[in-house]
């Protein structure tokens, strides 16, 4: 793996459907796997196999199918959820197995009643009995954004001498800042032995709404996976959305980092996802929202018109939208009026266009928005006026 390359792990399947109302059946999880393997994400989070028999038939059938991602399933650090996650994950051509345990002083005290060295002890456990099964073992220290960094570090270089390949660090509160989190990571890079021997990996939370942040924070500190699923879904407020920290690092150029993703097709998951599991995207919703790519006020259309890029950081085909959007609204100003008018066939002159725009405020005022059917009912009305006057 380059240096320059960031793995992107795709938790849709798992995290994602823990929302509450976005159960999938088998047949709908292994059409959004095929697809995200097709999108190019370097690693599918199938499922968490012992919760339920659903749960592992979904990881079976999808170890079975996927070609070119890495298929992945969550455990908990016990035996038990690892043989299973082992069978399920039989038929994979590069299985992994994911399985820790909390590591912050409220999980061990409140969760498990337990000791900080009898958690160590857990986790080397988990680590080596999965390793029995599978090389590729990714290990979560569940809520390592509320860990102190000096046992997180000992937790970390604990997992890795017992043979794990990727270490996980989970803001699963949502509670770091980017410059916290990312601070974690750097510590982690500069004070845990064996460290460059494996991949560490952000999973961040949105419930303050800095998943993303954080994400990118970690990144930028030397982590070189990103945990995320399309349309930032997930537990409580939602998880970092894959299709921003993808096109946060492709826009970026200069922070030398990459990913495989083919973000043209970003737009066509997003609608894949939001259809399969019932929850659609509010409107604003960068990357993938209606109105992302969506313009309405008269300044920014005629900037817009006028040269794409002095409102569109992105290029809309770039993932997978056709074009940008000029939607007129009582804010709109002429030049808008002329380009959707033009659009459906009217090549307006100045003069029409003078003594069409008064009517088209008077109109916009009492309507959201102002549809092609309407501009031809101005426009054809306005020539009838004229048309009985001559007569």
């Amino acid at each position: 793996m380059s240096k320059n390359s960031v793995q992107i792990f795709d938790t849709t399947l798992r995290d994602g459907e823990q929302v509450p109302g976005c159960k999938l059946n088998t047949e709908q999880k292994l059409r959004i796997a095929k697809q995200l393997d097709i999108l190019g994400v370097d690693v599918i989070e199938a499922g968490f196999p012992v919760s339920s028999p659903g749960d592992f038939e979904s990881v079976e059938v999808i170890s079975k199918s996927v070609k070119n991602a890495t298929v992945c399933a969550l455990t908990r650090a016990n035996k038990k959820d690892i043989e299973v996650a082992a069978r399920a994950l039989k038929h994979a051509k590069k299985p992994r197995i994911h399985t820790g345990i909390g590591t912050s002083d409220s999980h061990i005290i409140h969760k498990f009643n337990s000791t900080r060295e009898k958690v160590i002890e857990r986790a080397i456990e988990a680590v080596s009995y999965a390793k029995t099964f599978v090389e590729d073992v990714e290990f979560y220290a569940e809520d390592a954004g509320r860990t102190s960094n000096e046992f997180l570090a000992k937790v970390c270089e604990e997992v890795i001498k017992a043979g794990a390949t990727v270490l996980n660090i989970p803001d699963t509160t949502g509670y770091c800042l980017p410059n916290e989190y990312g601070e974690k990571i750097k510590y982690l890079k500069e004070n845990v032995k064996g460290i460059d021997n494996v991949i560490l990996s952000c999973h961040c939370h949105n419930d303050l709404g800095l998943a993303t942040a954080n994400a990118i924070a970690g990144i930028q500190n030397g982590a070189r996976q990103i945990e995320c699923t399309i349309n930032g879904i997930g537990e409580r407020a939602g998880n970092t959305a894959l299709e921003e920290v993808v096109m946060i690092l492709k826009q970026h150029a200069h922070l030398n980092l990459d990913t495989n993703i083919n973000t043209k097709l970003l737009n066509y998951t997003s609608q894949l996802v939001q259809q399969s599991m019932g929850m659609y995207v509010q409107p604003n919703k960068a990357i993938v929202g209606e109105n992302a790519f969506a313009h309405s006020s008269g300044i920014h259309q005629d900037g817009v018109i006028k040269n794409r890029e002095t409102y569109e950081i992105i290029n809309p085909e770039d993932v997978g939208v056709s074009t940008s959007s000029i939607i007129l609204t009582a804010r709109s100003g002429r030049a808008a009026l002329a380009y959707r008018a033009k659009n459906i066939g009217y090549n307006l002159s100045k003069l029409e266009l003078d003594e069409l725009y008064p009517k088209f405020l008077i109109y916009a005022d009492t309507q959201k928005e102002v549809k092609d059917a309407d501009i031809h009912h101005l426009i054809n009305y306005k020539n009838q006026l004229k048309s009985s006057v001559n007569f």
